[in-house]
């Protein structure tokens, strides 16, 4: 009776904790218009409260091979995103400004907004619901 009673609990929480978890996906960046295979090439995944404000949710640095890469971000849970890329042609890990203010290296968003100013999560933003998402971009 005992044994019983332990194996129900068992199959319970089982049940309690596999009704818990999130179902996760992956989103699949490719670009392949780099203008050099130079450095490498900054990825960053945001949500509104971590766009243009530092390291996104997930970061990734990609090796150029033809002016191309292919990367994936893993594990990403159903929400508003925004990726963000830049062509770290120096390898200093950062964008590089000219003295008024705009880009010295290649950058672009999901979106593929290029217009004038900073970028705007708004322009960038995609959802993810529940299936793997796949985005070009264009620098």
């Amino acid at each position: 009776m005992k044994n019983l009673l332990v194996t129900a609990i068992l199959i319970l929480c089982s049940i309690f904790a596999k009704a818990q978890e999130t179902q996760s996906y992956t989103l699949a960046v490719s670009i392949d218009n780099i203008s050099s295979n130079n450095g490498k090439v900054l990825l960053s995944l945001h949500t509104a409260d971590t766009f243009m404000k530092g390291p996104g949710i997930q970061n990734i640095a990609s090796e150029i091979v033809d002016g191309k890469i292919n990367i994936s971000f893993k594990n990403v849970v159903p929400g508003s995103y925004a990726i963000m890329a830049v062509h770290d042609e120096n390898d200093n890990k950062r964008m590089d400004f000219e003295t008024n203010g705009m880009p010295k290296e290649n950058f672009g968003m999901s979106g593929n907004d290029m217009s004038y100013g900073p970028p705007r999560f708004d322009d960038a933003k995609f959802s993810l619901t529940n299936e793997d998402l796949a985005f070009t971009i264009r620098f």
